[in-house]
C-alpha cells in the first residue's frame, strides 16, 4: 500500500529503535519528519542527561535517511505534569513510574498536538507494541518480541492517541532492529539502550531525590516492633527491597514490607518468601480502559504488577468510583503502591491503573490509600518551545 500522501512525524530520541522506526516508515512510502523532544532542563552540561549527545545522534540519523529534523522543548510541560507528580508520590510513600505518565502527557499528547501543527496525519515512535482496528475501536497489542514488549508503559493511552499513532517495530525483535540499523549505516546501531529514569541517569537515586525532597532518618523495625537498624529516609525505600538496608546479623536477608510515613518507621522481615511480602489481592485507582468504556465485571484476565513480570491470572471483581479490586489466582510478591497493574486479554492490553493498597500492607497494619497530590511545587522553568 502506498502512503505517499500521508505525513508522519516520528519521535526521534537519538536511539536505535526510533531511528529504525523512521527508516521503516520511509520504506513504506510515508512522508517522514523527525522530531527530537527535550523534556528535561537540569544538568544539560554533565554526564547524567546527555541531551546534546542524543540530539547529535538524531541529527546523524536524519542526515543519512534524508529527512528533516525538528526540535521542541517540552521541559516545562514535563515538570508540571510528570515530575511534580513524581515528587508528590514519593513524598507520600509510594513508588511511582514516571515513564507511564510521560507517555500519556508528553509523548502521546503534547507531541501529538505539536505534530498536527506540522500537518501530520500520524505520529510514530520506536515502542515495541502494535495497534489493530476492531470496528470503531483501536486495540493496543503486545509487541511480538516478548522480551521487548512495552505495552505495560502505554496502558494509559486513550483512543484519540492510539488512532493516530504508528508503531513500526510491532513485529520486530531488538536484534533485528540493530541489524537493520547496521545495514542502513546508522551509527546508533550499537548504541546502548537507555535505562532507568532519564532525569536521574547514572546518579545514585538517593543523591538525586535529596535535591528535591526533605527526608529524616528513622528506625527500622521488624514485625515484632524490635528495632533492627536505622533508615536514611523512607522515600528512599520500596516494598520488597533487599539492598541498602544495612542490617547485619545472622539468618536470611531482610526485605522491606511496609513504610509507616506518619511515624517515620521502616518495617522489614527476613526471608525472600516471607508471607508478609505476598498479596492475593490489590486495589487500584486512576483507571484507564483502552476501549474508552468501563467494562462489566467480573472479568477473568491476566495482569502484571511490574514491567518484567510474567502474566498472572486474575479476576477484576469490582469497578466503582474509579477504583477496582483485583484478586489473583496465586499470591503476588512485593505488590507496590504507586506502580501500575496492567490487564491483558491474550495479546491485547485492556488498560490498567495505579496500585493503591494490597493484602500484604493491610496484614502488616497499613491500609493507607493513595491520595490526591499535594499542592503543586512552583515550576522551575519558564515555558519554552522550539530551540
Amino acid at each position: 500500500m502506498s502512503h505517499l500522501s500521508e505525513h508522519v512525524v516520528v519521535g526521534l530520541s537519538g536511539g536505535v529503535d526510533s531511528a529504525v522506526a523512521a527508516a521503516l516508515l520511509l520504506e513504506q512510502g510515508y512522508e517522514v519528519t523527525g522530531l527530537f523532544m527535550k523534556n528535561w532542563e537540569d544538568d544539560d552540561d554533565d554526564e547524567y542527561c546527555a541531551a546534546a549527545v542524543d540530539l547529535s545522534d538524531a541529527e546523524s540519523v536524519c542526515s543519512i535517511l534524508g529527512i528533516e529534523l525538528r526540535t521542541i522543548n517540552f521541559s516545562y510541560e514535563y515538570w508540571e505534569r510528570v515530575f511534580t507528580q513524581f515528587l508528590d508520590q514519593y513524598e507520600s510513600g509510594y513508588t511511582p513510574n514516571p515513564d507511564i505518565l510521560c507517555n500519556r502527557e508528553i509523548k502521546f499528547k503534547e507531541f501529538l498536538e505539536y505534530a498536527k501543527t506540522l500537518g501530520a496525519d500520524h505520529i510514530a515512535t520506536g515502542h515495541y507494541v502494535g495497534v489493530r482496528q476492531n470496528g470503531n475501536k483501536t486495540l493496543l497489542l503486545r509487541g511480538r518480541d516478548a522480551a521487548k514488549d512495552q505495552s505495560y508503559f502505554l496502558y494509559a493511552l486513550n483512543q484519540t492517541a492510539l488512532k493516530q499513532s504508528l508503531f513500526p517495530l510491532f513485529a520486530w525483535s531488538k536484534a533485528e532492529v540493530r541489524e537493520k540499523a547496521r545495514r542502513l549505516g546508522l551509527s546508533v546501531y550499537d548504541k546502548k539502550d537507555s535505562t532507568g529514569i532519564c532525569f536521574i541517569g547514572e546518579r545514585r537515586f538517593k543523591d538525586f531525590l535529596r535535591n528535591y525532597i526533605d527526608s529524616n532518618k528513622g528506625q527500622i523495625r521488624d514485625l515484632d516492633e524490635t528495632v533492627v537498624g536505622e533508615h536514611d529516609g523512607l522515600v528512599f525505600y520500596t516494598l520488597g527491597q533487599r539492598q541498602g538496608l544495612g542490617i547485619g546479623g545472622a539468618g536470611e536477608p531482610w526485605y522491606v514490607v511496609r513504610k509507616d510515613m506518619a511515624c517515620n518507621v521502616l518495617y522489614v522481615t527476613q526471608g525472600h518468601e516471607h508471607p508478609a511480602l505476598f498479596s492475593s489481592w490489590l486495589h487500584a485507582n486512576e483507571l484507564n480502559w483502552i476501549s474508552g468504556s468501563t467494562p462489566s465485571v467480573p472479568i477473568t484476565c491476566t495482569a502484571k504488577t511490574r514491567y518484567r513480570q510474567a502474566d498472572q491470572d486474575c479476576t477484576i471483581e469490582s469497578i466503582a468510583n474509579g477504583r477496582t479490586l483485583v484478586r489473583f489466582g496465586q499470591p503476588q510478591r512485593a505488590v507496590t503502591p504507586g506502580q501500575s497493574v496492567v490487564f491483558y486479554d491474550g495479546d491485547t492490553c485492556l488498560g490498567g491503573g495505579t496500585i493503591v493498597t494490597c493484602e500484604a500492607l493491610v496484614q502488616t497494619g497499613d491500609n493507607t490509600l493513595f491520595h490526591n497530590a499535594k499542592e503543586k511545587l512552583s515550576p522551575k522553568h519558564e515555558a519554552r518551545k522550539d530551540y
